[in-house]
């Protein structure tokens, strides 16, 4: 049960990681798009500017939620890998 526990407290910090990079990321993409809409000289280069960040910004979310669910997958896996192991011993 210990190993058990180890393991999903080594993929936690994994995964706390990722999303802590995926914060910064994210919020240096909407400093980057906003220091450009102030820049703006239209409206036009305005909307452009919008949308081009609005489509990066959920192109990445939707990265990082594909990669976090993958990661949560394998914690489980791992984390229950030593408990499968210790339940076939006693079975067998």
């Amino acid at each position: 049960m210990f190993r058990a526990w180890g393991e999903a407290g080594k993929g936690i910090q994994t995964i706390t990681s990722e999303v802590t990079e995926y914060s910064k990321r994210a919020f240096e993409d909407a400093i980057r798009a906003f220091e450009q809409l102030i820049g703006a000289k239209s409206v036009e280069q305005a909307f452009e500017i919008q949308s081009q960040y609005t489509k990066k910004a959920y192109d990445a979310h939707m990265a990082a939620l594909t990669k976090l669910g993958e990661m949560y997958v394998n914690v489980t896996r791992s984390a229950f890998k030593p408990v499968e192991q210790a339940v076939s011993r006693k079975v067998a």
